[in-house]
Formats: structure tokens, C-alpha cells, sequence
């Protein structure tokens, strides 16, 4: 059922403007605001705190310049000191409340290689760097930059850009756009890095870019090198899940796909890429025309790395209902080792977890059924968070993974366009998915993907 009211606009970066607004104007008129950059421009020896360069630029790299960057999502960018040293006692304030950076994995419940939480040293040396008027240091303790240009992995080998801008409208939330673009590769080639590089990253939602394996069903019958939407297709099942591999996912503060040497994903000869394309209005109209790169590795690896996705379409969200559960479940089929997880909500997502249950046989030493929680999230639609696992995490043919979603239909839900409205499964922004994503590596010459997972 459609909404009777227009969707609520997601603005991606509210929540760093959230955190901002209500102390900017107090801290700019503060004495100290006004103070010349003569004071803060000391040698490394004359200054016993911490400095830009040497200490406060790792920290803003590692958390922050993924979205506080030139064309990122954010509303300023943190890359040079100039832009930087004005927002000090702002990052501090934020960093010291653990607004920002987000972070909505509940604690203690999986450790993660991208969690953006800062430290506690990583706080102090903020709150002390901007105590001590944000003093820039020397620019030679500032680390290595390896960022080629727009993109943060290397210099790609290729560049698959969509065939023409995207409009998104000044209002509301585009229907999913897709793109079919031929690789027209000769002959397999492995990947070692990608990333989405959108033109307009503040209006794109997400993007996931997938790899249609030559003699796929999926789309067969949609125009190739057009963009065009689910609701132009004659067979709009034709849209739904597939069991195609994901080259990559673009997300709000999601980083770029990087796997080791060992490590890589197949484009297998004479594939397709297609583009799923999700905006959001940000208030003004705008376009975007989105790239790929991609980085090949040198080496057939020893690991092909997989994404597969457990899905439910089978639901109905009551009106006004403030904590409706869905479920989805499947089996491993053969040995794997996880590396990440990424799950999808929609407008009324309010909780995901994953779950693991090993049944293995009952020994002196241990008792089997053994179920492990992997992530648990307070989930918010604004921000789509691949957590990539800080130590790979084998499975054993036979363990069941589980999938369970919680959903906000109620007046309660901020971002709700509709809580009288009946909520469908489905992939547009009005309706709802529970689609648990999750990445794997498995031997290079592994099979089909439905030997690695089994849908219940």
C-alpha cells in the first residue's frame, strides 16, 4: 500500500549536523575563536601537547575524511589543517559525547576491523589539541596520503561508468535505478580492490554494483546501457533477489572493497555489471553519474570471496506497530570463512541481528547445539554500515545462519512517512526488505553459490 503522505526526506548528513548546530554559534563566539594562526603555527619542538599533523590527522583518516572530504557526504570537509583547526573544540565536544563518528553495532556483541568508535586516548588527544588552540605542527609528521585523486584505493585498471546523469527529484526518494553495462571482458579477471565513486554522494543512499554471470535470468529481458526502474519491466519479479555475486557496495561511511593477496572476487569472462542505484532528496534537485573502479589482482588467489544474502519478501508490517520481527534462515553448505556482514532495512528498520548455530555432535569437552550472536545493531536508515569482522570467522558445512529484523510502523519512528499504512515487503523506499548480506571465501574453484548456501 502506498503512503497518503510524501516520505520523509533523509538527509545523509543530519546526524553530523545534529551534533554540530547546537554549539557552533556558542563556540564562535568565544574569545578564543579569533585567535591568529601565528599562535598555532609552532615548530614540533616547541609544543608539548599533541599537533595536527603528527596526532590529530591519523585520527581524523582513520574516522572521519570517509565521508568529511571534498565531494564526500558531509557538510565540511577535515582533509587540510585550514579546515580543520576551526571545527577543533566541535570535533572534540562531538567525539567526547560519541555522537560522531556513528556508530550503532551494540558493544560486546562482535569486534569489527571498521568500527569508527574513537578511543579513549584518541579522545583525550582531541579535547588536548583543541584546549591548546589546535596547533598545526610540522607537516612533514603527516602520514603517508595514498589516495589517488577522488578515489581512496589506488589508481583503478577500470573505470564502468553509468551510460548517463541520474535525475533525483528535489522531493521524496527515487524507485530503484538499475543499469546493465557489458564488461566485455575476454577472459576472467580476479579483483582485488573496488569502489562506487558517485558524483552526487550527498543524494546517492546506497549503491550496490553487482556481477551478472554470462546465461543469468536475472533482468534478461531489461534494456542494456539504459538506466531504468523496476516499475518499466513487464516482469517485475524479474527485480527480486538473485543469487548473481556483489562486486561492491557505496553506503554513507562504508569503506572501499579491499581483499588481500589471497583474497579476490571473480568477474568471469563475457559478465555484466549492473548498477542498483538508491537516492534520496537532499532538498534540491540534482543528477548524479556514478563510476566503478577497479583495481584486478596480479594472481589467480587461492580464495574466491562470495557475497550471498539471506532474504524474506514474505511479510506485512501492521499500521502502527512499533516492534514487528521477521526472520530469514539458511544453511552453510560447505566449509567457509565469514569476512563481513551488511544488512538492509528499510524506512522502518529499528533493530538487526546475526546469529550462527553450530550443530555439531555433543563431546566430553563441549555440547552442541552452540549459537553465537555475530552483530546486533540499533539499525538507522540514514546510514548503511557494512562491519567487516576483525578476525575472519570459519564456518563449518552444517551451521545455520540466522537472520532476525525488527520494524517501527508506529508515529514513533521519525523517519516513517505512513504509520496507518500496511507495510509490504518489497525493494522501494516506501516498502520493506529484510535482506541479510554476508561475504565469504571460499576455495577459487568452489561451484555454484546455492552449494555455499541454502535458503529455508
Amino acid at each position: 500500500m502506498r503512503p497518503t503522505s510524501t516520505p520523509q526526506r533523509l538527509r545523509l548528513p543530519s546526524l553530523c549536523l545534529a551534533a554540530i548546530t547546537s554549539i557552533t554559534l556558542s563556540w564562535l563566539l568565544e574569545p578564543g575563536a579569533s585567535i591568529g594562526r601565528m599562535s598555532r603555527q609552532q615548530s614540533g619542538s616547541e609544543i608539548s601537547g599533541p599537533t595536527y599533523y603528527r596526532d590529530v590527522l591519523p585520527i581524523l583518516r582513520e574516522h572521519c575524511t570517509i565521508c568529511h572530504r571534498t565531494g564526500g557526504i558531509a557538510p565540511m570537509s577535515f582533509e587540510t589543517y585550514q579546515s580543520v583547526w576551526r571545527y577543533s573544540k566541535i570535533i572534540s565536544t562531538v567525539a567526547r559525547e560519541k555522537s560522531m563518528p556513528p556508530a550503532f553495532a551494540i558493544p560486546l556483541v562482535g569486534r569489527f576491523s571498521n568500527d569508527p568508535s574513537l578511543s579513549s586516548e584518541q579522545i583525550s588527544t582531541l579535547a588536548t589539541w583543541a584546549n591548546q588552540n589546535a596547533p598545526e605542527g610540522d607537516p612533514r609528521d603527516a602520514p603517508a596520503d595514498l589516495a589517488a585523486g577522488p578515489w581512496t584505493i589506488p589508481k583503478p585498471d577500470l573505470i564502468v561508468r553509468m551510460s548517463k546523469p541520474i535525475d533525483v527529484p528535489q522531493n521524496g526518494n527515487r524507485e530503484y535505478v538499475y543499469e546493465i553495462i557489458p564488461t566485455q571482458l575476454s577472459e576472467d579477471r580476479w579483483v582485488q580492490m573496488a569502489e562506487v565513486l558517485p558524483t552526487a554522494p550527498k543524494y546517492l543512499r546506497q549503491a550496490v554494483v553487482f556481477i551478472r554471470r554470462p546465461g543469468s535470468n536475472w533482468l534478461r529481458h531489461a534494456p542494456v546501457r539504459t538506466p531504468f526502474t523496476p516499475a518499466m519491466l513487464s516482469n517485475k519479479e524479474e527485480s527480486r533477489w538473485t543469487d548473481d555475486d556483489i562486486l561492491t557496495v557505496f553506503a554513507p561511511g562504508s569503506p572501499a572493497d579491499r581483499w588481500t593477496e589471497s583474497m579476490g572476487k571473480l568477474i568471469p569472462r563475457g559478465a555484466d555489471l549492473i548498477f542498483r542505484m538508491e537516492y534520496a532528496s537532499e532538498g534540491n534537485a540534482a543528477t548524479d553519474q556514478s563510476s566503478v573502479g577497479i583495481i584486478f589482482s596480479k594472481k589467480r588467489p587461492a580464495e574466491r570471496v562470495i557475497t550471498l544474502a539471506l532474504a524474506n519478501y514474505g511479510f506485512v508490517i501492521p499500521p502502527e506497530i512499533a516492534d514487528y520481527r521477521v526472520e530469514a534462515n539458511g544453511t552453510i553448505g560447505k566449509d567457509a570463512t565469514m569476512l563481513s556482514l551488511f544488512p538492509e532495512m528499510h524506512l522502518r528498520g529499528k533493530r538487526f541481528e546475526y546469529d550462527l548455530t553450530d550443530f555439531g555432535e555433543k563431546t566430553l569437552k563441549e555440547t552442541y547445539p552452540k549459537t553465537e550472536t555475530l552483530l546486533r545493531i540499533n539499525y538507522d536508515p540514514r546510514w548503511h554500515v557494512r562491519y567487516l569482522l576483525l578476525k575472519p570467522r570459519p564456518i563449518k558445512a552444517g551451521t545455520n545462519i540466522h537472520a532476525v529484523a525488527w520494524y517501527d510502523n508506529s508515529p514513533n519512528n521519525p523517519h516513517n512517512p505512513d504509520p496507518k499504512a500496511s507495510v509490504r515487503a518489497g525493494n522501494q523506499a516506501t516498502e520493506e526488505v529484510l535482506l541479510a548480506f554476508f561475504e565469504v571465501a571460499v576455495p577459487s574453484k568452489f561451484g555454484k553459490h546455492s552449494d555455499v548456501l541454502r535458503l529455508h
